[in-house]
């Protein structure tokens, strides 16, 4: 009884393990997630090509990211969007919400996008 016990705890630790490399080379694949301190902080600092490739590298990410998080919204506005019962309904609905998130991520990723196209070309001279 102790062996399969010794067995279990031993084969549910290594499971957890894998799990944890596997997120650790997901996140190593997208690159570093910088935080918009960082962010910033970086771009007042970049002198060299290097760093602005970095950081036009982030924000790429950064939009790819939004991009997806907007998708997603949209998805889930176009669902609430037809669960309308009431015309007097509290405002804001599910779906105003649903909305209002998918714009803000839509300029987000604007924003994300134009820096990178910024940072890509100051990188490039």
């Amino acid at each position: 009884m102790k062996n399969n016990l010794f067995a279990a705890t031993i084969l549910s630790f290594a499971l957890a393990g894998v799990a944890n490399a596997q997120a650790m080379a997901s996140s190593a694949e997208n690159g570093p997630h910088y935080t918009q301190a960082h962010l910033k902080r970086l771009a007042r600092d970049a002198q060299t090509p290097e760093q602005y490739s970095a950081l036009a590298s982030s924000y790429s990410n950064r939009q790819r990211d939004y991009l997806q998080k907007a998708a997603e919204e949209e998805q889930l506005w176009i669902q609430r969007s037809q669960n309308i019962v009431s015309i007097a309904a509290k405002y804001p609905r599910p779906a105003d919400s649903a909305r209002y998130l998918y714009e803000y991520y839509k300029t987000m990723a604007a924003e994300s996008g134009q820096l990178a196209a910024k940072y890509g070309q100051l990188s490039a001279q």
